[in-house]
C-alpha cells in the first residue's frame, strides 16, 4: 500500500467538464492504494473507495470529455494492470497512469460523486393529493422569471397539476409559454391545437359535451406527458374542469380492491383512434406500475377503447375491475373541480392526471382554449438548468 506524496508546487484546481456545481466541498488529505482501488480521506475525515478503473473512467481531460460537448470519450475496456503514481496537490487528486496520461480531480467533485453520498436532485418526488389540495399558481410575470418558473416546474413535476394566472388573453401566448421549456410535442391534431366547439368534430374535445376522466392520446405507444391548456375566453354556461390525480386513485384502488389492479395493470387492451386520415392504435394495460408497485401512466379514455379481445372467461372479471377504478375517479372524494378563467393556463401530467369538463351551452356565449403538450424529459431538463443558478 502507498499513500500519495504530497506535491510542493501550485497547481490550478482540475476543472472536471461539468456545469452543475461542484467546487464546494473539503480538501483531500489522504489517498492510499488498494489492490485495484484506492482509499481516499478528505480534512471532515471523510472516507471512501473508488476502483482505479472507475477513476480511469472518469477522467475530464480534454483527451477523455469533449472539451465543447462534455460527452465521454474514452471507453473503458481495457483492465488496470499497473497502478498509476498517486500525487495531492492542493487537497485535490492527481494520477499518472501507466502509458504517461494524468488524471486530475477536483477533491469536491469527488467527494460530491462518491458512492456514499447522498445524490442531489433538483426534482421534486411526485406526491399524491391529500384532501384539500388545490393546484399552486404562479403568475404569469412571475413565470418569466427564474424564481417563478422553478416554482411552477416544481409544483408541476411534485403534483402534476398546476397554474398560470393574470396571463394576456393574446392567441399563441401557449406557445410562447411552452418553448421557453422545450419543443411542442405535435401529435396528429398538430403542434398546437384550438378547444372549441366545431362543425363536423374529429374529436369530443370539439364538441360541447360534457367529458368524463380521461387522458389524452392514450392509443400512442407513448401518450403525450403533459398538456397546457390556455384561457382565452370562457362566457358560456357550464364547461368546469375536471381533475383527478391517477397516483390518488390508484393507492385508494390497492386498498379498496387489490384483484382490481392487478387485472387491470396486467391486463393490454386495445385502444384506436381513426379518422379520414390517421389510423393509431396500441395494445396496453389501462394501469401500469414500475416494480415498486408505484404508478408509471394510467390509459383511462372510454372513447378510445377499441373491441375488448379477450377471452370470453375474462371478460366479466376485467369489465368488474374497470368500473371499479371509474367509480373512484368520479367519486366527490377524487375528482377536483374548478372554473379555468380567461388568463388562466393549466397545465398537467396527462399520464398520471386525468381531465375533463362539464356540458357547456355553446349558445351561452364564448368559450377558447390553445392547448399543446410538452415531454416531462424537457420540465425536468429545464429544472436542473434553473437549479444551477436559483439554488
Amino acid at each position: 500500500m502507498t499513500s500519495a506524496l504530497a506535491a510542493t508546487e501550485k497547481r490550478s484546481a482540475p476543472q472536471m467538464s461539468e456545469l452543475t456545481p461542484y467546487e464546494h466541498g473539503p480538501a483531500l488529505s489522504d489517498a492510499t492504494l488498494t489492490d485495484s482501488s484506492l482509499a481516499l480521506t478528505w480534512e471532515d475525515s471523510t472516507r471512501t473507495t473508488l476502483p482505479l478503473l472507475w477513476l480511469r473512467d472518469h477522467c475530464a481531460c480534454a483527451q477523455c470529455r469533449h472539451p465543447q460537448t462534455r460527452e465521454r470519450l474514452y471507453l473503458p475496456l481495457d483492465d488496470i494492470e499497473q497502478a498509476p503514481s498517486v500525487t495531492l496537490a492542493d487537497g485535490h487528486l492527481y494520477l499518472q497512469w501507466q502509458d504517461g496520461h494524468v488524471s486530475a480531480f477536483h477533491s469536491g467533485w469527488l467527494y460530491q460523486r462518491r458512492p456514499e453520498a447522498t445524490r442531489f436532485s433538483a426534482l421534486p418526488a411526485p406526491q399524491p393529493w391529500r384532501d384539500d389540495f388545490f393546484p399552486e399558481g404562479v403568475r404569469h410575470a412571475d413565470f418569466l422569471t427564474p424564481e417563478g418558473e422553478k416554482t411552477w416546474l416544481t409544483a408541476m413535476l411534485r403534483d402534476g397539476l398546476a397554474l398560470v394566472t393574470d396571463a394576456p388573453l393574446v392567441e399563441e401566448e401557449v406557445s410562447r409559454l411552452a418553448e421557453r421549456i422545450g419543443p411542442q410535442r405535435a401529435t396528429n391534431f398538430g403542434g398546437r391545437f384550438n378547444v372549441r366547439s366545431k362543425p363536423n368534430p374529429n374529436n369530443a374535445a370539439y364538441t360541447a359535451v360534457g367529458l368524463p376522466l380521461h387522458i389524452d392520446l392514450p392509443n400512442w405507444q407513448q401518450p403525450p406527458d403533459i398538456q397546457l391548456l390556455y384561457c382565452l375566453q370562457n362566457d358560456a354556461s357550464g364547461g368546469e374542469s375536471l381533475f383527478a390525480d391517477g397516483a390518488r386513485v390508484i393507492n385508494a384502488l390497492r386498498e379498496q380492491d387489490p384483484e382490481a389492479l392487478v387485472i387491470l395493470s396486467e391486463t393490454p387492451i386495445d385502444f384506436r383512434f381513426q379518422d379520414d386520415t390517421h389510423d393509431i392504435a396500441i395494445k396496453a394495460p389501462v394501469i401500469t406500475l414500475d416494480s415498486q408497485g408505484e404508478l408509471v401512466e394510467i390509459r383511462l379514455n372510454n372513447w378510445i377503447r377499441d373491441t375488448l379481445h379477450l377471452p370470453a372467461e375474462k371478460m366479466a372479471a376485467w369489465y368488474r375491475a374497470y368500473k371499479v377504478l371509474w367509480q373512484l375517479f368520479h367519486s366527490d372524494a377524487h375528482q377536483l373541480e374548478f372554473t379555468l378563467k380567461p388568463g388562466q393556463m393549466v397545465a398537467f401530467d396527462n399520464r398520471r392526471v386525468l381531465h375533463g369538463r362539464r356540458e357547456f351551452d355553446p349558445n351561452s356565449g364564448a368559450r377558447h382554449l390553445q392547448g399543446t403538450y410538452l415531454d416531462r424529459d424537457m420540465l425536468a431538463s429545464r429544472l436542473r438548468v434553473l437549479a444551477r443558478t436559483t439554488a
